[in-house]
């Protein structure tokens, strides 16, 4: 079995390289945040008093992932914040937070707000899934 690269310099195809993995800096002393990851969902009386739709209470029929994260004694002006497919990468002069999320994300529909009085930033990211019998 021979791997067939398209550029003879490369040492590794770009399948290989896990995902995420170009934010990886092990090197750099700052502390993870506590961070807390829940799930929303769209429900309706159908769903609720009626059951009429498939929805069940597990996480594979949100719509939506909601991540709080806690940053006592920042400021919302130094929060960088990053959010690819998969990946969620927060930066601030204190803290950084490399997370790989459970679910593929819409990264252009995603929203933050800083909470200043909790010290808490929230991302509410759309979680995007192929439709199956549940999702449709």
């Amino acid at each position: 079995f021979q791997v067939k690269s398209e550029n003879r310099k490369t040492i590794w195809n770009a399948e290989e390289v896990p995902e995420g993995s170009e934010f990886d800096d092990t090197w750099d002393p700052r502390e993870q945040p506590e961070y807390q990851i829940l799930f929303k969902q769209c429900v309706g009386t159908e769903d609720v008093f009626f059951g009429m739709s498939r929805k069940d209470p597990s996480t594979a029929c949100c719509e939506d992932m909601v991540i709080k994260i806690k940053l006592p004694d920042t400021k919302y002006s130094d929060i960088v914040l990053d959010i690819q497919d998969k990946v969620l990468d927060l930066r601030t002069p204190q803290k950084k937070l490399l997370l790989h999320l459970p679910y593929h994300v819409d990264s252009k529909k995603g929203k933050a707000r800083f909470l200043s009085e909790e010290e808490t930033l929230e991302v509410t990211l759309r979680v995007s899934r192929m439709f199956d019998f549940i999702n449709f």
